[in-house]
């Protein structure tokens, strides 16, 4: 609830004073289809997101591995632009890449092999035919199971490949790069091809807020 309360506080203030508001995946610990809008937390979060847009702050989201189910219901809910996974936009004058992350953990073979399969149209619309209780727990089920592999794995595995990190600064043709995911927030600088280079690492919301 304490960290409810601090994102409406962000979107009632410092939110409104951006240029553009960027929620780049995992808005949601969990979610399993825009109907998730019926449960009082997600509509607050979707009301505090929509008040910013009302500000004439435009709002778009990235999905996240959490919350990959958003949909174009909740987005509307919000007031919000459903983006691409990944998205160059011009911050201040400086071309950047936007993107969860997720993306970018090569190493960990068993979580790409289950996120190429979450994010299959025909995977998605099978699992949202399903009637909610039941997608709630088949969510909550693979969440700890989740939880229980991510605890077995080497730090190291958890953590951004620097090869895919290069690729991706090289495919955008970028020298900016922000994501999550990896929840362990710092600002890297790197040489990519002898181009100086930045990475921004966003935290996550469990301590405290952070943007």
């Amino acid at each position: 609830p304490a960290l409810v309360s601090a994102f409406e506080a962000f979107c009632a203030s410092p939110a409104r004073g951006a240029a553009r508001l960027y929620v780049l995946g995992d808005l949601f610990d969990l979610w399993i289809g825009d109907d998730q809008l019926r449960e009082p937390l997600a509509e607050r979060v979707a009301s505090a997101l929509r008040d910013v847009a009302v500000s004439g702050v435009p709002v778009g989201i990235v999905v996240g591995n959490r919350d990959f189910l958003l949909g174009r219901r909740f987005a509307a809910a919000a007031g919000a632009t459903l983006l691409p996974e990944q998205i160059v936009v011009d911050l201040a004058g400086t071309p950047t890449l936007l993107m969860h992350g997720d993306e970018l953990c090569t190493s960990d073979v068993a979580y790409q092999r289950f996120r190429a399969i979450a994010h299959d149209p025909r995977w998605q619309r099978g699992f949202l035919a399903l009637p909610y209780a039941l997608r709630h727990g088949v969510a909550r089920w693979l969440r700890r199971k989740s939880t229980a592999a991510t605890a077995a794995k080497p730090e190291a595995i958890l953590d951004v490949e620097q090869c895919a990190v290069d690729a991706a600064f090289r495919t955008a043709n970028v020298s900016r790069m922000i994501h999550g995911h990896t929840h362990r927030p710092a600002r890297h600088h790197l040489v990519v091809d002898g181009r100086a280079c930045e990475r921004w690492v966003l935290a996550d919301w469990y301590d405290r807020g952070s943007y």
